[in-house]
């Protein structure tokens, strides 16, 4: 299934897509919160689909699409995890992910206004994977173990403002933690509608100009390996989001450095995940 959110930001309801159509389901479902995910309400939701889904009412066409997931309980990200995204930034490729943290309020809408934060001028651009969790991960003993405990995949823009993140001391949290700095959705992808997780391409474009055409399977390290790598320092628990790192083509990464500017469109997409879009505005 790809699982839709819509409606008013903080009143966002639960939807699917049955082909390009979005149908409300909320009736059945309510909201995708981490007690549905982490359940057999899917499963459930998934057979009504099945035996009616024709019969579910529609989305109205100017409803907002909300974020695929409500608020997670945490946003953890992987920086350099691409060879090609690490090579144009001058970094080694790590031997073990890195991680960070992103505040779990920077959560949008795949269409909503992405805000430059007052004071930036280096405010930049990154498509990436998400994974969210569907079952409690703790420990666990191996890759191949991860599977069981995904939800879905959904398209991610880990918005960066790179003066914030990397000339002001710290860590890198304060540069990704600013207000709509991470647009997620359109859709969670339940793992049956996605064949290899490792082999999707995903870009982004900014006033339709490319800037990132690249591949999962240039991570350095797979999806399913991260989540095994992040449960053995975290609990992962249903909702929450991992960002799993962007391929080349980042502003920081051209010469000279380009950065996003009020009135620019970033538009960007992962096969099978859909699109997003995003007017660039000023906070």
């Amino acid at each position: 299934m790809r699982l839709i959110r819509w409606g008013d930001r903080g009143r966002e309801r639960a939807g699917i897509m049955l082909g390009d159509a979005r149908r409300d389901v909320s009736h059945l479902v309510g909201d995708y919160t981490p007690a549905v995910l982490g359940s057999d309400e899917l499963a459930r939701l998934a057979q009504a689909v099945a035996d009616g889904g024709d019969a579910l009412p529609v989305v109205p066409d100017d409803a907002r699409w909300g974020a695929c997931v409500p608020r997670p309980g945490k946003i953890i990200c992987v920086g350099l995890n691409y060879r090609d995204h690490a090579a144009e930034t001058g970094a080694r490729l790590p031997a073990e992910p890195i991680l960070f943290m992103k505040a779990p309020n920077t959560m949008v809408g795949p269409y909503d206004t992405l805000l430059i934060p007052r004071g930036s001028v280096k405010t930049d651009w990154e498509v990436e994977l998400g994974v969210v969790i569907g079952r409690e991960a703790s420990y666990l003993e191996s890759p191949d173990a991860a599977a069981a405990h995904v939800a879905g995949w959904c398209c991610c823009h880990d918005v960066s403002e790179r003066t914030f993140q990397l000339e002001r001391g710290g860590q890198w949290t304060k540069g990704k933690s600013c207000d709509t700095f991470a647009p997620t959705g359109p859709w969670l992808a339940t793992p049956d509608e996605i064949a290899d997780v490792r082999a999707l391409r995903l870009w982004l474009e900014v006033n339709g100009e490319r800037m990132q055409d690249g591949t999962t399977a240039d991570m350095a390290f797979d999806p399913y390996h991260l989540v095994w790598y992040v449960s053995q320092f975290m609990t992962l628990e249903p909702g929450d989001l991992i960002s799993t790192g962007t391929p080349a083509g980042v502003g920081l990464g051209m010469k000279p450095e380009r950065y996003l500017r009020a009135g620019d469109v970033v538009t960007l997409g992962i096969d099978g995940l859909g699109t997003q879009r995003q007017l660039v505005g000023q906070a």
